[in-house]
């Protein structure tokens, strides 16, 4: 009996050995499993830097390349350059907001210029790198708008004759303007004068009042010389 009972000690001990030794490689697994876990992590975060830098030196490449169009006078294909890297980045650096800015400027795109120029002083203040320069060229761009809007509002407030129908009196009857009444055109071309019947008139050498009212207008249909 007593060799029976030890034999059944024996035996709960080695599966309670069996079972601790489980548990430790169990434990050891996870921990493996994690730590390979944790590795990939850091590896898909570290490729995720890689690409960032990447973008982020292509956008710098850009950048700097528009800036040298605009050096060079050459505005339109530096505005070209710009507008390709604001569509290809989420956030604006401060710097471009500059850069765009001035370039604008000299597209004579003033609005455009303003609205660029007062970013980059909103974000940097007077301390900014081209702090002194920004302020100087939204004054600029600030004064040529002005006078935009001044032509703008004089340009509305101009009476034109085009903007009403002209009484051509009793006849209903006006001398071609553009043949002075003979009909016919003079071009100029590398052999001498060249004679054309008058597109406006239909050879006629006088509008009706009609047409009249329609060549100021812009409206008067014409025939193809």
């Amino acid at each position: 009996m007593a060799r029976y009972e030890k034999r059944r000690f024996y035996k709960r001990k080695e599966k309670m050995i069996e079972k601790k030794i489980l548990a430790l490689i169990l434990i050891l697994w996870s921990a493996q499993g994690f730590a390979q876990s944790q590795a990939e992590k850091e590896k898909i975060k570290e490729l995720e830097m890689m690409r960032q830098m990447e973008r982020t030196r292509k956008v710098t490449m850009k950048m700097d390349s528009a800036v040298q169009l605009t050096d060079e006078g050459k505005y339109q294909e530096a505005d070209a350059k710009f507008r390709a890297v604001l569509k290809s980045i989420r956030s604006v650096p401060s710097d471009l907001t500059y850069h765009f800015g001035k370039n604008s400027y000299f597209l004579g795109k003033y609005r455009q210029s303003v609205d660029w120029l007062n970013k980059y002083i909103q974000l940097k203040g007077t301390q900014g790198r081209y702090s002194a320069d920004a302020i100087a060229w939204l004054a600029k761009a600030e004064n040529e708008l002005l006078k935009e809007h001044e032509k703008e509002n004089k340009h509305a407030a101009e009476v034109l004759s085009g903007d009403y129908y002209i009484d051509c009196g009793p006849t209903g009857k006006v001398v071609c303007p553009t043949c002075r009444g003979s009909a016919v055109v003079v071009k100029k071309n590398y052999f001498g004068d060249v004679y054309k019947d008058c597109p406006v008139c239909n050879k006629l050498g006088y509008l009706t009042c009609d047409e009249y009212n329609k060549l100021l207008k812009g409206k008067l249909v014409t025939e193809p010389n």
